[in-house]
């Protein structure tokens, strides 16, 4: 079962009290206070763990609360600290207080942990408390209570790639494609009822380009307001890199305009925010083995009209899929180097580094231009012999004023 929200209560321990104690032993006289410290409560932590992708554990267990810390004892002995509890949950989820709506931490790395909720301190027992004037003293305190939160859990999936488009639009059949994902695939809308994950490999070692591609739930006109499966999923593709917009051009869509098709789920996209719009973009039109060729036609004017990539497909016969997969995979790349760079990577600004690639007549797609890399790497090899030409010069320059300084010297000796 697939679970992406759930709302949990946690608590931590409280801590143990002081002891009031005094030493009491033959050959003691006036042992005095003795009396030990309470033990710390336990800690709730929140760890991120790749073994889960989902939060259906919290669904059906919604309270978690630590150990508390045991009272202090006599003969100056700390009572022991409680046990801590640690809950694991899916990298991508993001935990909310639920009563105040403020965000307690954004899980986006594996194997990240913290303290959701502090045990209490134990309390001080009555040694603490004895002076030079006050050498009996009866004080003691009591332990700190410990966090009680109640917590909202949110996962959004992490995805270097998103499908999105219309129901039956071709997502799932495209994942299956292209990764080991084995979606459910039939010939009604709404098949997919919940995101799924592919991982995606090309090439061969030890040049392997791998990423990871989610299917989102078919969208629809007001998606944004919850209509269909809505916000549900909308969230999944705030966290990828660049979204594949897929538009059905065949006649089984039921809907002439494939144009306005792509609008409506764009306009969809833009009022959900997050900037999904402003996400780098490929428009695909699938089902191409039975497709209408006007409707391919007109998204293709549109598409070069928006300055986005097009690429025909038909994921059954398997044609253009490699392709798209390809140019997927340079987009990925693309973004993983810009924002390893801290630029803000857009579609707009993907689209300037489109002279770093060219087009295939035969594939009518876009290929990385290795021959432009490989004319680059000469050039700055036939640089090279002229700046060691340069660093030469200058140590027999170098050379040339050292010895003539040594000859001086030995001049002026004799």
């Amino acid at each position: 079962m697939f679970v992406d929200e759930a709302k949990i209560r946690v608590a931590s321990g409280a801590g143990g009290n002081g002891c009031m104690a005094f030493r009491r032993e033959k050959f003691v006289p006036r042992g005095g206070p003795s009396g030990g410290d309470g033990g710390r409560g336990g800690d709730v932590i929140m760890e991120s763990s790749e073994r889960h992708n989902t939060l259906v554990h919290f669904r059906f267990n919604p309270e978690y609360k630590a150990q508390r810390g045991r009272h202090g004892l006599g003969s100056n002995c700390t009572g022991p600290e409680g046990e801590s509890i640690t809950l694991k949950v899916p990298v991508g989820t993001i935990v909310y207080n639920d009563e105040t709506g403020e965000l307690v931490h954004d899980f986006s790395e594996p194997n990240e942990s913290i303290v959701i909720a502090k045990g209490g301190r134990g309390g001080r027992g009555n040694q603490n408390f004895a002076t030079p004037t006050h050498q009996a003293p009866r004080e003691h305190e009591d332990g700190k209570p410990g966090q009680e939160l109640h917590l909202r859990l949110e996962l959004k999936l992490l995805a270097d790639v998103g499908l999105v488009g219309y129901p039956n639009a071709g997502k799932s059949t495209l994942i299956s494609r292209i990764s080991a994902a084995r979606p459910k695939i039939a010939d009604y809308p709404f098949t997919t009822l919940q995101p799924n994950l592919g991982v995606v490999a090309l090439g061969e070692m030890p040049n392997v380009v791998s990423f990871v591609v989610a299917d989102i739930p078919g969208l629809i006109e007001g998606a944004s307001d919850g209509a269909g499966l809505g916000t549900q999923f909308l969230r999944h593709v705030e966290r990828t890199r660049c979204l594949v917009h897929l538009v059905d051009c065949s006649d089984a869509s039921g809907r002439p305009d494939p144009v306005k098709d792509f609008d409506v789920i764009l306009r969809e996209l833009r009022r959900f925010g997050a900037g999904l719009e402003r996400k780098p973009m490929i428009v695909v039109a699938s089902k191409m083995d039975a497709a209408i060729p006007a409707k391919v036609e007109k998204l293709r004017k549109h598409a070069r009209k928006l300055g986005l990539e097009f690429y025909e497909i038909s994921a059954v016969t398997g044609a253009g899929v490699s392709e798209l997969a390809w140019a997927m995979a340079r987009y990925v790349e693309e973004v993983r180097r810009r924002s390893a760079g801290g630029e803000e990577v857009t579609g707009a600004v993907l689209a300037m580094a489109e002279p770093e690639t060219k087009t295939n007549k035969k594939t009518k797609g876009r290929i990385p231009m290795a021959a432009t890399k490989k004319a680059a790497t000469k050039k700055a090899a036939a640089k090279k012999p002229v700046a060691k030409k340069a660093v030469k010069k200058a140590v027999k320059k170098v050379a040339k004023k050292a010895v003539k300084k040594v000859a001086k010297k030995a001049a002026a000796k004799k």
